[in-house]
């Protein structure tokens, strides 16, 4: 019997054929297409010809096909709806991946016949994209240690083997700790709670066969419980939860995980001739340097600081006036915040949700792209990972231009958190293929399902992303999409979250789920107007992380991370009652993998662009001005990472952008 993961897939749209797969499939498909990869590979190092970009750049592109594809389908299962088979497939894939990866950078002769092209670029007459590729290329095999020999280049693939596997084991120590957790609330502690947080509560204590009603580490659940109960020990209780995953002892405890990564990046970046890992994290990046990072975030930490402090003020003047006694708490914040947003602003979530149903943000998310650049969405019937996942084919004047999956709902077996991924990639290299994009939520079910104003910002933050995949055109597939700078792969997605707030889209699609009337305009003038509402919050909860992060790695390892984390909050003079959106023990950007490690600071370095971005258009008159989107389109999301990143924002807006706009856009300009 064939392996259908082997196949060429001859479903719709070249999906990957999910009806015909089953978990048995996954090992001995790996195997195979690594042997595939290698030995192609190996071909191209072997081969008696002089190097050229056809067959070695765009040879080795192609090398690993079959992998990519076993791949795609393989870890976007393993994020959206785990379990005891993929987890430990993955347990034991990681290390494999990671030393079939090193094979290859570290094969002499492959990283010569690069190092040749890369010396002899200037005789190629390579277009603009085939030369930001052979750099990309040469970069690669360099930063992945090419360079290195003897005992050096051994230790560099110990090391990331061993990364690999820490990254694997910290993420599904999490996912566990948040599967297992539940609150379950008897009938009187559901006082308070609105109509739509108690039938949430109801269908996640039905999707673990519970009776009632419970409350989750979903992060849909748990904010608006924390925003919304009156009862002071049961916030505390879910909040400490929710903010100690990661550290509570036993077998899924990370901290012993975190001081390990640490100690392994820092070695591997002293390998590779760098101070810190830091400093060889951010050296491909716009950022740079660790101080251009910090001086972007202590720009904003300053005023975002003094309005929290002052909010906080009100707050804990609130929590005194409700007969409690003492400081303002962490989970007290958002129980009195929202309180005072209803009071200023007379904005309440059971008013606002049943105008944000699920259906009329991706009918909204869907009008934008259609509005801005020409895209059509047809619904599509086809097998899929999950019962819950949902697909459209992408056209443009009838043209394919790929395929949008979105799976939506929150569930035990699904990583929490928001992200977008692809089972394929653009790319033209080797015939036409267009993207199959895919955007992973974690809403609570419902019948119908409401979202937050913050659950449709998110929705549209990720459809950004995905417009980056579906928009993508260039040759070659090391460059689509998505493959950008770290720091400018939030700029689509940030950007794409303005037009939720543009008045005329939700004047269209912000209708009651019920009766279909548009949401009343003086609801919808209050909703815009408090857009800046509790931004000191918001602002300092992200820089305390984004600063630990950079410290973390601006240096040699700590020895004790956790008191190092202490130490940076205490130095910064973080508020009482505020924490860090993401502590240590939890932090997946960070240390579930390399991918935002030093780099949680690229959303708010993305925000600088993407306020100004958006400015474009008020300059133009028209949030959906036609010239400006084509030059948006051309100039990033068809671009990729052809060209760097300062060359490609530049072209689109003319020069680069200070932080003022970004001070501005959050309310925290003096």
């Amino acid at each position: 019997m064939t392996n259908p993961l082997l196949e060429d897939w001859q479903t719709d749209f070249a999906l990957p054929p999910f009806d015909r797969l089953s978990d048995e499939d996954f090992a001995p498909a790996f195997e195979a297409a690594m042997a595939e990869g290698r030995a192609a590979h190996d071909a191209i190092a072997r081969n008696p010809e002089a190097p050229s970009f056809a067959n070695t750049i765009e040879a080795m592109e192609l090398a690993d096909e079959a992998l990519d594809k076993v791949a795609a389908v393989f870890f976007n299962l393993a994020g959206t709806d785990s379990n005891p088979a993929r987890e430990a497939l993955q347990r034991d894939l990681s290390p494999k991946l990671s030393a079939y990866a090193s094979e290859i950078t570290s094969n002499a002769a492959l990283f010569q016949r690069v190092q040749t092209l890369w010396e002899g670029r200037a005789a190629l007459d390579l277009s603009p994209e085939q030369a930001r590729v052979l750099e990309l290329y040469h970069r690669m095999f360099l930063r992945a240690g090419a360079a290195l020999q003897g005992e050096a280049a051994a230790r560099m693939t110990a090391i990331k083997s061993r990364l690999a596997s820490l990254g694997t084991q910290f993420a599904q120590n999490v996912l566990a700790e948040e599967r297992e957790w539940v609150m379950p609330l008897a009938e009187d502690e559901l006082e308070g709670l609105p109509d739509f947080l108690r039938a949430a509560a109801a269908d996640a204590a039905r999707e673990r066969d519970m009776p009632g009603h419970v409350i989750s580490l979903n992060r849909s659940l748990i904010v608006p419980f924390l925003e919304h109960s009156p009862r002071r020990e049961l916030r505390q209780r879910a909040y400490q939860a929710w903010t100690s995953r990661g550290e509570n002892g036993g077998e899924t405890d990370n901290r012993a995980l975190i001081r390990e990564i640490l100690e392994l990046r820092a070695e591997r970046a002293a390998l590779l001739g760098h101070d810190s890992f830091a400093a060889w994290k951010l050296e491909p990046e716009m950022a740079r340097t660790s101080q251009a990072v910090r001086d972007l975030l202590m720009a904003v930490w300053a005023p975002a600081k003094t309005a929290a402090e002052a909010d906080a003020a009100v707050l804990e003047a609130m929590l005194h006036a409700d007969g409690h006694t003492g400081p303002l708490e962490p989970w007290d914040w958002r129980y009195y915040a929202d309180k005072r947003r209803r009071a200023e602003h007379d904005l309440e979530d059971a008013a606002i949700k049943p105008y944000l149903g699920l259906e009329a943000m991706i009918a909204a998310a869907f009008d934008c792209a259609h509005r801005l650049f020409g895209l059509e969405f047809r619904p599509l019937d086809v097998p899929l990972h999950h019962k819950d996942a949902r697909a459209w084919e992408v056209t443009r004047d009838g043209r394919h231009m790929g395929v949008f999956i979105g799976d939506y709902f929150a569930r035990p077996s699904k990583r929490s958190g928001a992200w977008c991924s692809a089972f394929r990639s653009q790319r033209k290299l080797g015939g036409d293929r267009r993207a199959v994009a895919v955007n992973v939520c974690n809403f609570a079910k419902g019948d119908p399902a409401l979202l937050s104003w913050d659950d449709a910002r998110t929705l549209f933050h990720e459809f950004g992303h995905a417009l980056h995949h579906l928009l993508s055109d260039v040759t070659h597939g090391f460059v689509s999409g998505t493959s950008v700078a770290r720091d400018f792969v939030e700029l689509p997605s940030q950007l794409y979250e303005h037009w939720l707030e543009v008045p005329e889209v939700l004047r269209q699609h912000a209708r009651h789920v019920v009766s279909g009337a548009p949401m009343p305009a003086e609801m919808l003038e209050r909703l815009l107007a408090a857009q800046n509402f509790d931004q000191g919050f918001a602002t300092v909860e992200y820089v305390a992380s984004a600063l630990v992060d950079l410290e973390l790695h601006d240096g040699p390892a700590p020895a004790d991370p956790m008191q190092r984390q202490a130490e940076v909050l205490a130095a910064l003079g973080l508020p009482r009652a505020i924490r860090m959106r993401h502590a240590s023990p939890h932090f997946l950007h960070v240390f579930a993998g390399d991918g935002y490690s030093s780099g949680y600071y690229s959303y708010m370095w993305s925000e600088v662009m993407d306020a100004d971005a958006f400015a474009a258009f008020g300059e133009a008159g028209d949030p959906f001005d036609p010239a400006v989107a084509r030059r948006l389109e051309a100039c990033v999301l068809a671009a990729g990472g052809s060209e760097e990143p300062e060359e490609l924002y530049t072209r689109f807006r003319g020069r680069m952008p200070g932080v003022d706009a970004l001070l501005r856009g959050r309310g925290l300009a003096a």
